[in-house]
This record gives structure tokens, sequence and C-alpha cells, in this order.
């Protein structure tokens, strides 16, 4: 049974959905989380934040193929197995955000530029959504089930108790904003929320919450 939760060094949490494998493995010396999401049918693969310790990255990827390597933001923690994954894979399309791309020091094959791409792998079809306020590139990313409820992974924009850190007020208004407008307001209770550290959540456990994060501030 799949909790969400995994520990460094431990072994990795799969999450099994009708058409999709959430594979979630833990590196790094900031516990980054790193998901692998595969057709179950085709094979084919989306890597979520290549944080660190590119043999494990690669080892929770197995045979692949990997078809796209998503950084959600440019902080280093994120991305610090990325130039070995992409060269291990390198039919792989590197994916962020144009605000965050050039702060990666990896090219970015697919930087976007808004809300609503969407990347395919096999079947299964993902949409980005743009966060800005934790970096001005956040992305999450966006799996809506047609047998289940949603699943999305947002990065270090959403935690279970709270939107990620902020350097100035300003962005975290833009973030909480984002989050509230963008995911809060448009997906169910039953959504799945994959953070980029730490435990999983929904959206309702954390719902009733949002007043009182507006109200402590950043």
């Amino acid at each position: 049974m799949y909790s969400g939760r995994v520990r460094p060094g431990g072994a990795p949490g799969v999450h099994e959905l009708a058409r999709l494998v959430v594979m979630k493995g833990v590196v790094g010396p900031l516990a980054t989380n790193v998901y692998v999401l595969r057709d179950r049918f085709s094979g084919d693969e989306l890597l979520i934040d290549a944080g660190a310790a590119p043999d494990r990255v690669l080892a929770l990827a197995g045979d692949g193929p990997l078809r796209y390597l998503v950084t959600t933001h440019r902080h280093p923690d994120h991305w610090g197995a990325l130039a070995a994954v992409a060269a291990a894979a390198p039919d792989a399309v590197t994916v962020a955000h144009e605000a965050d791309a050039p702060a990666i020091p990896v090219p970015t094959a697919l930087a976007v530029s808004g809300d609503g791409d969407r990347l395919t792998f096999g079947d299964v079809s993902v949409e980005l959504i743009h966060l800005a306020g934790h970096t001005p590139g956040g992305l999450a990313v966006l799996y809506d089930d047609p047998t289940g409820p949603p699943h999305l992974w947002t990065g270090d924009s959403l935690f279970p108790g709270g939107v990620g850190k902020t350097h100035s007020a300003a962005d975290f208004t833009s973030l909480l904003d984002d989050v509230e407008a963008k995911l809060f307001d448009r997906l169910p209770d039953e959504t799945w929320v994959y953070p980029g550290h730490g435990d999983d959540t929904t959206l309702g456990a954390e719902r009733p919450h949002l007043a009182a994060w507006r109200a402590r501030g950043w």
C-alpha cells in the first residue's frame, strides 16, 4: 500500500494507478523527492526533478525509455543529477519554465512559457502549471486521471502545511495567489499532492488552512 512516505536510503514508493505507475525516491543531502511516471502499457516515462545521486535516479527509471526530464524550478537540489541523467538518456527532452531555465546549467530543450502546455509519453498526457513565487519559474505537473482523482506534483510550491519558502511579501502573495487560483480553486479535495520534499498530502487535507497561511504571511 502506497503511503507517500519514503525515507532517504529506503526503498522507493510505488503508487499503482490504472494507467500510470508513480515511483518516488529521495535523494541528496536535502532529501529531495524524485519521481518517475511510467505508462504501464508502453513503458514510456517522464521524470520529475533529478536532484542528486544519478545512479539512484536512473535505477528508479529502470529500462525506460525516458521521454521527458522535467525540472520544477531552478534550485540546485532539484537538478543536481540532471546532466548525468540527460547524458544517459540522450533522447529525453529536458523541460523547465523559461523564467528558470537560464539558471539551470543543463540546456533546456523545451522552455515553457505559461500554463496549459502538455507533455505526452506513451498514452499518458500531463499538464504543466506555472506557480510563481518560490522561484519565478516554478512548475507543477498535473495528471488528470480519467479513472480516478487527479495527481499533482508541486515541486517546492506546495507542501503539507503551507506553500514553499519565499523571500519577500510580494513573492509570498504571488505564490499563494497562484496556488489558490490554479490548484485549490480548480481541483477537487481528492487530488493527490506529491511535493518536492517530504510526505505526500491531498488538497482536501490542506484546503481548510488556506486562510491561516495567508494571515501567517511569509
